[in-house]
């Protein structure tokens, strides 16, 4: 079965987690939230009472993670819906300034995806993990509309906060981002950038699906 990798990035509450799983099984592929691998690291590492500054090398070298059918397990247990919570958001960016919790998800990640057929999102897929993907997508929104959706989603699971709340989160984690030294957020040379903003779900992934499609028709065809 021929590789295939579908890159897709993009700031929080742009909708790339639900459009990338939904992209995955329109087109019968392997899904891998790279997310969730950072916001289960920073649980971890927080547990284990250190912060983004101290020396993580053993910690790091403690850390497994298996992929099986969709699922993620972190040291043999599966990833739970407590991934989702606002602190463990602020706790992924905050871990993810450290290069050495970078370089060790980026070789974990890129070693879950080698040979395989996967659509991948984060925020430096296309750019650093998986610079060679056959396509890749950069999925971006107005920041109003990126605060409204996160503000629906923290409505569904429960959780009270205010517009402004949820803004402020946004920004800090943008900032955090998109300033870091080590893989900031940034759209890859070779990304189609995609503004969702007056987008549905279902129009993104049209979009997206077509895009693919046309990319491996056209490499069949060798245009």
């Amino acid at each position: 079965m021929k590789e295939l990798l579908i890159a897709i990035d993009g700031p929080a509450g742009s909708g790339k987690s639900s459009v990338a799983q939904l992209v995955a099984k329109k087109l019968k592929l392997n899904y891998l939230d790279t997310g969730a691998m950072y916001r289960a690291v920073g649980i971890y590492l927080h547990s284990k009472n250190l912060s983004p500054s101290d020396d993580l090398s053993k910690a790091l070298d403690e850390i497994e993670f298996f992929y099986n059918s969709g699922d993620l397990y972190l040291n043999g247990e599966k990833l739970k819906e407590q991934i989702r919570t606002a602190q463990a958001g602020k706790l992924a960016s905050d871990f993810a300034v450290n290069p050495l919790v970078r370089l060790k998800l980026t070789e974990i990640q890129r070693n879950i995806c080698k040979g395989g057929r996967f659509v991948v999102d984060g925020r430096d897929i296309g750019t650093v993990v998986l610079p060679n993907a056959q396509v890749k997508i950069f999925l971006t929104a107005s920041f109003e509309e990126r605060v409204r959706r996160r503000l629906k989603e923290l409505c569904h699971k429960g959780v009270d906060l205010t517009f402004e709340e949820v803004a402020e989160q946004i920004r800090l984690r943008d900032e955090q981002d998109s300033k870091r030294s080590l893989a900031p957020l940034r759209p890859a040379e070779d990304a189609i950038v995609i503004d969702t903003t007056d987008k549905s779900i279902e129009e993104v992934v049209q979009e997206i699906c077509d895009i693919v499609l046309r990319r491996m028709n056209c490499e069949n065809d060798r245009c």
